[in-house]
This record gives structure tokens, sequence and C-alpha cells, in this order.
């Protein structure tokens, strides 16, 4: 587990996999005085659920149990990196201001790597932790430091962007929202064989919000199209069926609605109301392209996935 760094969550997993990779040489080597059937179920057996790992964990012991009767210094060393044959669990986990702005570079090469990774954003879509500064994650028409008029520009869609490589599993979560499909995501970004990046909605006091209702901000967020719920799984596309998954309901209440809950958007709407209701319905309309723009690419995802299921 790495906070805000992912180059140093990276460099783990890239240890991580050359000690398995020598301890699998090992096996390999000793398979006589071990024997072949336990090396081939260490080598072997899957690992994607709490289940097989506990099982491998068993098979690990009994390695070591039978190491100690070898009078080798390759068991010796064996013994030593055994461990690293039950999977293990790389998570970086960071800010919005850091995924999508200073470190967007480190994340984006751990995803681009196809490694093993996991990636944890908690998006409070504002430089949280400095004072509340306006960052790419900051939503159109948001007032924060440096954007005292309100935000012009839309949010950047980081998950979007990571879709684009086709073999990253992406989660957008909102806890308050539908915390069945948050847990999913996270067991299915676990068992993803690839790199994973979890994006979850984090209400925040620079929202100028009551933080006792933060969870029902979340699902306004939700309900109001601001925060699109949806899981993408490479795996899927194997199976005929579209990675990309929708979670959420089509938008049911105005962007006003959830907006105007948070001092970091009615205090425009005081200051400058025209600005305000110009940037309102532009955020609007933001909504209105993303639900149609996801909608289309799930449904084209689905259609190039059938040749796949049939082959």
């Amino acid at each position: 587990l790495f906070e805000d760094n992912a180059e140093f969550g990276f460099g783990f997993r890239l240890t991580i996999d050359q000690h398995r990779r020598y301890a699998a040489e090992l096996l390999v080597r000793l398979r006589d005085p071990i024997g072949a059937d336990l090396v081939e179920a260490l080598l072997h057996a899957p690992q994607r659920t709490e289940a097989e790992i506990a099982a491998q964990r068993e098979r690990v012991a009994e390695l070591r149990r039978r190491l100690a009767g070898i009078p080798s210094s390759d068991a010796r060393q064996l013994d030593a990196v055994a461990g690293h044959l039950v999977r293990r669990s790389v998570w970086v986990v960071g800010g919005d201001g850091w995924a999508y702005d200073i470190g967007y570079g480190g994340l984006d090469h751990v995803l681009a790597s196809g490694r093993n990774v996991n990636a944890l954003v908690l998006d409070t879509e504002v430089y949280s932790n400095t004072g509340g500064q306006a960052s790419k994650a900051t939503p159109r028409g948001a007032v924060a430091k440096f954007a005292a008029g309100g935000k012009p520009a839309a949010k950047k869609d980081l998950g979007l962007m990571a879709m684009c490589y086709g073999n990253v599993y992406i989660a957008r979560v909102a806890l308050g929202a539908n915390p069945r499909q948050t847990l999913q995501a996270f067991l299915e970004a676990e068992a993803y064989d690839g790199p994973s990046l979890i994006i979850a909605y984090c209400h925040c006091i620079a929202h100028g919000i009551n933080m006792q209702k933060g969870l029902d901000q979340q699902k306004l967020a939700v309900q109001s199209g601001h925060w699109l719920l949806y899981r993408y799984n490479p795996d899927m596309a194997a199976q005929g069926k579209s990675p990309l998954v929708i979670d959420s309901r089509p938008p049911s209440i105005p962007l006003k609605q959830y907006m105007y809950n948070e001092t970091r958007f009615k205090m425009l709407a005081m200051s400058r109301p025209q600005e305000a209701e110009r940037l309102l319905q532009l955020a609007q309309t933001d909504v209105e392209r993303r639900w149609q723009l996801y909608q289309k690419w799930m449904a084209e995802d689905a259609k190039a996935a059938e040749p796949a299921a049939r082959a």
C-alpha cells in the first residue's frame, strides 16, 4: 500500500514479480525432492478469490515443511522467497490533486505498464489538503482558490482516458449512493490480473456542506448524473459482454438540485448570478452528453465483443 506515489507502487510490483519468478525457477529445480504434484499446484493454482489464496498459503506451508528436510542451498533460498508464491496485492492510494494533476504522469505510467497494480483515487474534486485550490478534477461552475469566478472548464474524465488503453480495470463508485456496487468494484479490481483504477466520490468540507449529510449528497450527485457509476472490466469481452457496465440509472433530478446544496456552487449564484446560470446550463449539458457517450460506448463494446465470444 502506497500513498500518493504510483512509482513506488510500480517498483514494489516489479520486485514482487521478480521474487515470484525466482521462486518458480527454484521449484522447478527441486521438483523431485519436493514432489511434482505440490510443485505443479504451487505454480498453476488459481488465486483470484480469498479461498484460492488461502489454499495457496497452505501449500506454501507444506512446501516449507518439505524444504526443511532437503539439505541444499537451493532449498534454503526457496524457503526465503516462498511467501511470494502467494498472490500479493499492491494498492496506490491518493487524492484527485495527485491523480488528475501533479502525479498524473506517474499514475498513467503504471496504468500503461500492464502490471498488476491497483490505484484508488479519493476524489474530492479540489486540492483539499492545500487549502481548496481548483484542480482538473474540479467540476464546471465550482468556486475554489484560483477559480473565484467559478471554474469555466469541465471536469477531466480520468476514467474515460484510462479506458482507451483497453486493458485497465476501471470503476467509478460512490459509497453513499450504492455500497453494493462499491464493494463489487473493489472485489473485481482485486481479482483482475492487470492494472486497475477505482475513482471514489469523497465529500469534503471544502464543498461547503454539513458533513453529516455527506452520504445524502453523494446520492444526489449520482441521481443528477454529476457522478456516473460504472465498471469497466476488459475480461468481460471474452464472454461476449460489454466491458463497460453503467451502474447508474439515467439522471432523474436536475443538476441544480445537487449543486446548489453546496456552498462551492451557491456562492457564485449570489455574487455573479448570470455567470452562475450560464455555467450551470453548460454543466447540465455536460451531464447529458456524458450519459449519451457512455451509453453509446457500452452498446458498441457489447457489439464488438460478440465475435470474440463465438470464437
